[in-house]
C-alpha cells in the first residue's frame, strides 16, 4: 500500500482542481493503480507549482489517492501559500508535512496544525513567518509531538525551552488582558 509519491511537481499547477487533469511524473519505482484506477500510495508531492490556496485539497486527495484518508506524506513546499488553510487539518494521518519556501505571514495560523495528531515532521522555513524571534519555540510549543522541523532533529532541550516560553508568553498575555 505504501507505494511510491503520487508527484505533480513542477507542474505549473496554480489551484488544486488544475492537478486532476495531470499525470504524475514516473519515478523509480512506478506507482500502482487499483481497479478504479486511484494511485496505492501514502505520499503527494505537489511542490514548485504556484498554488495559492488549498480549499480543494480534500477533493484532490480523494481524486488521486484509494486510501485518502491514510495520506500520511504531503509536499507543498514552492508554491504561493500564504494561509494555513483549515483543509490541512483535515488530513489527520498526516506525519510529514512540507510548507517551506511559500508566503506564510502570520504566525498564530501554525497553531492550527496542532489538531493533527501524527504530525511529527514539518518545514517551515522560507516563509515570512521565520523572521519571528520566537518562531521555532513557538512552533514546537504548539506542534509537541515534532521530531524534526525544518530538516533538524528537535531536542529535549528545546521542547523545554519551548515549554517555558509557551508558559511565559501565554501568562504575560494574560497579565496584559488584566490591565
Amino acid at each position: 500500500m505504501c507505494g511510491a509519491p503520487v508527484d505533480l511537481s513542477f507542474k505549473n499547477i496554480s489551484s488544486l482542481t488544475d492537478a486532476w487533469i495531470e499525470e504524475p511524473s514516473s519515478s523509480l519505482r512506478p506507482l500502482k493503480k487499483n481497479s478504479e484506477m486511484k494511485y496505492l500510495s501514502r505520499s503527494l508531492r505537489l511542490n514548485n507549482n504556484i498554488i495559492t490556496d488549498l480549499h480543494d485539497l480534500q477533493r484532490t486527495v480523494c481524486h488521486f489517492l484509494a486510501e485518502p484518508s491514510h495520506l500520511a506524506w504531503l509536499d507543498l513546499s514552492f508554491n504561493k501559500i500564504t494561509h494555513i488553510d483549515p483543509a490541512l487539518c483535515e488530513l489527520r494521518a498526516l506525519r510529514v508535512l512540507y510548507l517551506h519556501g511559500n508566503n506564510i505571514f502570520i504566525m498564530s495560523e501554525v497553531d492550527r496544525l496542532g489538531v493533527l495528531p501524527h504530525l511529527h515532521s514539518i518545514t517551515l522555513h522560507g516563509n515570512v513567518i521565520e523572521t519571528n524571534k520566537a518562531y521555532r519555540n513557538r512552533v514546537i510549543s504548539v506542534l509537541p509531538r515534532l521530531k524534526t522541523m525544518d530538516f533538524s532533529a528537535v531536542t529535549r532541550q528545546e521542547r523545554v525551552m519551548a515549554k517555558i516560553w509557551h508558559h511565559s508568553g501565554r501568562s504575560i498575555g494574560l497579565q496584559k488582558s488584566l490591565h
